[in-house]
């Protein structure tokens, strides 16, 4: 069994203590041992150890991305002035050509992106499933393992359009029977429960404003039945409260909570717009929040109430959300948005730099459900490991979590996923860097043509 030895980094666990000048050793794909000063001896002989000089580094967990649309990499830089369903209702039309080539080459480029800022596992929420363009599930679930991240692909879905009013066009939408019955292939054909897995497969319904809910309540009918997750975005807009109240009587959080919508096996996107009753619910139910901050200031949606969820003891997990709504956002950069938004609301004790890294980290395993296993450097857990270069000019900042969660994302020195190198020195190496992004602008272009197509 191959081993690998971080050591002289500055270790944050994240869960427990901080070691300068620490090590890690990895044994396979687990953390064997966390602490100050030199490892102890492995006992393998030469050439079975990969040491890693961590001189100037800083060693956190791997990011966990607990919300994210990756085939949006094909639409970047469009309907940059709107709010969330004007944005919307101008990409509806172009994403509903997209095809299995247009989400393979933007899912490369976006996992690859992401890894490159930190991350070890993503969720993925895909909602669109235009009909005769192929299989798009898998194509992003093949880019994952090309990558070499833990990959959480959402089975996403959409059952209200415009005629039953819906925000979505009525061709973009899926009936009922549809939506169930692929969901639960794709569970059947993809979700991995063993432990340390790298692909689990989580049911999406996309929003209380573009599907019934008769969808909601069959979606948490099924994944229960299956012991897989539930994930949506609620209360992202005051435009979806108004639209709620008006359609359901209810505020978007009281709506899903009236339908068996809440609970540990719950997170959800966003959560911008919530009342005192409704954070207090969500702490209660152990229902995860997957905060975007960089997504809802472009959309001009609002600060979530992040640091009151925290205070209530709500799992708050960091996302980068759509790549069309958050250009080239690095997952790591997340942390000091979160931090700046919260202050510039609530002042500048409302959130500090550990809470956002343990918010990158742990809080998105709970969101996933794999606290257990990722999200904290410590024996025993999957050997998902970042290592920050933060010498240099960084060198100034004496606390290096500050100079990460501060400052301009740090390079990355060497990125760990189930202890296989993915990233080293900065560069992506599971893949040709510059073909990850040369694929991620051969989708927005393909899409592009496929939009101005004429059927």
């Amino acid at each position: 069994m191959r081993r690998v030895v971080i050591e002289n980094a500055h270790v944050a666990t994240v869960s427990g203590d901080e070691y300068p000048g620490g090590h890690i050793v990895v044994e396979g794909d687990r953390i064997t041992s966390v602490g100050p000063g030199p490892a102890p001896e492995t006992g393998a002989g030469p050439g079975e150890v990969e040491r890693i000089d961590g001189t100037g580094c800083l060693a956190t967990p791997g990011l966990v991305n607990s919300h994210h649309h990756l085939y949006q990499w094909a639409s970047q830089g469009m309907a940059v002035d709107g709010t969330l369903f004007e944005w919307l209702t101008t990409l509806y039309e172009p994403w509903s050509k997209m095809d299995a080539e247009v989400v393979a080459g933007a899912a490369a480029a976006g996992l690859g992106w992401l890894a490159k800022s930190g991350c070890t596992t993503s969720t993925d929420h895909h909602y669109l499933f235009p009909k005769g363009r192929g299989d798009l599930f898998a194509a992003e679930i093949e880019a994952a393992r090309e990558i070499g991240v833990r990959f959480h692909p959402c089975r996403g879905s959409m059952d209200r359009g415009e005629s039953q009013g819906g925000l979505p066009p009525d061709e973009v939408v899926e009936d009922l029977d549809t939506i169930l019955a692929e969901t639960e292939a794709a569970i059947d054909r993809y979700h991995d429960p063993s432990p340390g897995s790298l692909l689990r497969v989580a049911v999406a319904p996309c929003s209380p404003f573009s599907v019934t809910r008769d969808l909601l309540v069959e979606s948490a009918r099924l994944a229960r039945a299956k012991g897989v997750r539930l994930h949506t975005h609620l209360a992202e807009t005051l435009d979806e409260e108004e639209h709620t109240r008006e359609q359901f009587g209810m505020t978007p959080a009281e709506y899903l909570d009236s339908i068996g919508w809440l609970g540990p096996d719950v997170w959800l996107a966003h959560c911008v717009h919530l009342h005192d009753t409704d954070v207090k619910r969500l702490a209660e139910t152990r229902t995860g929040t997957a905060h975007c901050p960089s997504s809802n200031a472009r959309l001009g949606a609002g600060i979530a109430r992040v640091s009151h969820l925290l205070e209530a003891g709500a799992a708050v997990g960091l996302g980068v959300d759509g790549a069309a709504s958050a250009e080239l956002v690095p997952l790591a950069g997340e942390l000091r948005q979160a931090i700046y938004m919260q202050r510039a609301r609530y002042g500048p004790a409302a959130l500090n730099a550990r809470q956002a890294l343990e918010m990158a980290t742990l809080g998105g395993a709970r969101c996933l459900g794999r606290e257990d296993e990722i999200g904290s450097l410590s024996p025993g857990r999957l050997a998902d490991i970042a290592l920050w270069r933060v010498d240099g000019f960084r060198a100034a900042i004496d606390d290096p979590v500050i100079a990460l969660a501060f400052g301009p994302t740090p390079p990355l020195e060497r990125l760990l996923v189930g202890g296989r190198t993915v990233v080293d020195g900065d560069t992506l190496v599971t893949v040709p860097q510059d073909e990850a992004g040369r694929r991620g602008a051969d989708a927005h272009r393909r899409l592009m043509r496929l939009a101005e197509e004429v059927l």
